[in-house]
């Protein structure tokens, strides 16, 4: 209804070798994304546009509150206030971090499409099902491929006892459930209940909101200062509750290497990221520009999953045994998986080059093999 989910195909022998998924959400201007939660850890990365996201996290409070509204409901004796988990304000270049089971949801409140890339890590050690990720969705008409890869593969996976009503049907997750059960659970009207079950069939995931959107959240200025303040914690007073998910990788001040005539390469970890400690994920963000070159290295500790984000170039990936297992031109939506130990080189076209890498690894590392600090200049000559 007001937008596209698109999946890169998880049986790809890529995708199998590292152990992941990958998808890539255009949500349109009002769009929301219905909450749903996985089986695994998932890492974002705000490709274009700005939004809003919200996380929930199991016995954590409500912390955002609405004392007007509350006022006013009070006053008319009617529905309670407006209170909720934290929600932020998300931009392009944003890392959001998604701990495995955390149902969250997004709203594009830009002017402009929001379009987000997403992993999804299978091998992570939190998914306790099998190597297929699997999406539940607690609203919408999800089509069946929205849903995990193993209902295609597996004919549906788990049915579960017989008598169960039909474990074929495609649905969210209120849909298998009696409604009388959920009428009582909730302590709300069957036909409630039933539209909840049943939403209309064309909608899907991604709905269009067509009266204002209101939701209690900070202004951008003010969740920047807060982000600033943040930045100078250590991350031992954090707890569960109040963990950072969000942290943008685009901003030049904080790039980890920096040449003016080259480019910039910046990441984002378990250091800067306290969370990515807890899901053994990371990112790196490149920005090549006008025909540079990177020195050709490897992945120490992970794979990684490189998703072009503009411009165009080339890439050679060489395994092991010295053969180049990729060698042509890479350009803007194209996903290639580096494997770990695989050594590969980048060179931007005239249009430069950036990218955004996902690893497998809470504190990913590389090894050059040519320049100031690389392996071979740190052989002995003889050697």
């Amino acid at each position: 209804e007001a937008g596209v989910t698109e999946f890169w195909d998880q049986n790809n022998p890529q995708l199998q070798c590292a152990n992941v998924a990958v998808f890539r959400h255009r949500i349109q201007k009002n769009g929301l994304l219905v909450p749903a939660y996985t089986n695994t850890a998932e890492l974002f990365y705000v490709v274009q546009g700005r939004g809003i996201h919200g996380a929930v996290f199991p016995g954590c409070p409500e912390t955002y509150q609405d004392q007007q509204q509350q006022q006013s409901y009070q006053s008319q004796g009617s529905r309670s206030q407006d209170q909720h988990q934290k929600v932020r304000q998300i931009r392009e270049g944003d890392i959001i971090a998604l701990p495995t089971g955390a149902a969250h949801w997004i709203y594009n409140n830009g002017g402009s499409q929001l379009v987000l890339v997403a992993l999804v890590d299978v091998g992570n050690s939190d998914n306790q099902l099998d190597q297929y990720f699997r999406k539940f969705y607690l609203g919408g008409n999800p089509q069946p491929e929205l849903q995990g890869t193993s209902q295609r593969q597996q004919g549906g996976g788990y049915q579960g006892s017989q008598g169960g009503g039909g474990g074929s049907r495609r649905g969210n997750m209120f849909n298998g459930f009696d409604e009388r059960l959920l009428a009582d659970a909730f302590n709300v009207n069957p036909e409630l209940i039933r539209r909840l079950q049943r939403p209309q069939m064309q909608r899907g995931i991604i709905v269009r909101v067509e009266e204002e959107f209101r939701v209690l959240s900070p202004q951008r200025g003010q969740e920047q200062e807060q982000e600033q303040e943040q930045d100078c914690d250590n991350g031992v007073e954090e707890t569960f509750c109040t963990m950072k998910l969000r942290h943008n990788i685009n901003d030049p001040s904080r790039a980890d290497v920096y040449n003016p005539r080259g480019g910039r390469v910046t990441t984002v970890n378990r250091f800067n990221l306290p969370v990515l400690r807890w899901l053994q994920l990371s990112a790196e963000k490149g920005n090549l520009y006008q025909n540079a070159l990177t020195s050709p290295h490897w992945n120490l500790n992970c794979h990684s999953i490189v998703y072009i984000t503009r411009g165009s170039g080339r890439m050679q990936i060489v395994s092991e045994n010295g053969n180049d297992v990729f060698n042509g031109e890479i350009r803007e939506g194209q996903l290639i998986v580096i494997p770990q130990g695989f050594a590969v080189v980048k060179k931007a076209s005239n249009r430069g080059l950036e990218w955004i890498a996902f690893k497998t690894n809470d504190n990913a590392m590389t090894n050059q093999l040519a320049g100031r600090v690389s392996v071979m200049r740190a052989l002995p000559l003889d050697v």
